[in-house]
């Protein structure tokens, strides 16, 4: 009998992504790696654009008591789920991107005399603050929400693993070390750290979503 392939997601998985998996025919084991959470905070000085680069952010300003004041100014934000997040609650979309890096060259090349506000959280990249600062942007930043890596020992041996941020690479390797194992990354950004820590077996996801990593799993497998 074929030894099943043994896939690893370092994010809790819902029943639907969980399951096409399982139909591909993969042992599936899921581990929470990071743990994010809303932070309190004061919106104070808005600018007229918003920002925001993850769900998790947009999350915890719809928490806000004063979300609804927000919604009269115009958005950019990075991933399409994390755009239409925004939309269903009532916020315009002016500009969306599968990356940070493309929606900074946006804001850069056409908006460069708007002021903005950066919604983030505690571990969030340099790239987009740099590249605003570079470019004389008007800008200033409200940290939402918190990401805590829950590193722990990998309980099997994996085949595959299934990263969906750069924080969930960091907590995995602060336990565990990757040999063979092929990594499937959400995007080039989650990719990159792998890459500068010298793991070459990368796969990247057709578009940033968690369902296109699955699918690059089971192809990958299929072939």
């Amino acid at each position: 009998m074929t030894k099943p392939t043994n896939i690893l997601s370092t994010k809790k998985l819902l029943y639907n992504q969980r399951q096409l998996l399982l139909d591909a025919k993969f042992s599936v084991i899921e581990e929470d790696f990071i743990e994010t959470k809303s932070k309190n905070f004061e919106l104070l000085r808005v600018n007229h654009n918003l920002i925001f680069t993850s769900q998790n952010a947009v999350q915890s300003i719809l928490e806000h008591p004063e979300a609804e004041d927000l919604k009269s100014k115009n958005v950019f934000c990075v991933g399409l789920k994390t755009k239409i997040v925004l939309s269903e609650n009532g916020f315009n979309v002016i500009a969306y991107t599968g990356y940070a890096e493309d929606l900074a060259a946006i804001i850069s090349l056409i908006y460069a005399k708007e002021t903005f506000t950066f919604f983030s959280g505690n571990l969030r990249r340099e790239v987009l603050p740099k590249t605003l600062k570079e470019n004389g942007i008007t800008f200033n930043e409200i940290e939402v929400y918190e990401t805590n890596l829950i590193s722990k020992k990998a309980t099997i041996k994996p085949d595959g693993i299934l990263f969906f941020s750069p924080s969930a690479v960091e907590s995995y390797l602060k336990l565990n070390t990757i040999k063979n194992e092929i990594c499937f990354c959400i995007g080039a950004t989650t990719a990159t750290v792998l890459e500068n820590k010298k793991i070459k077996n990368i796969v990247i996801a057709s578009t940033p979503s968690i369902e296109n990593v699955i699918a690059a799993t089971i192809e990958h497998y299929n072939k």
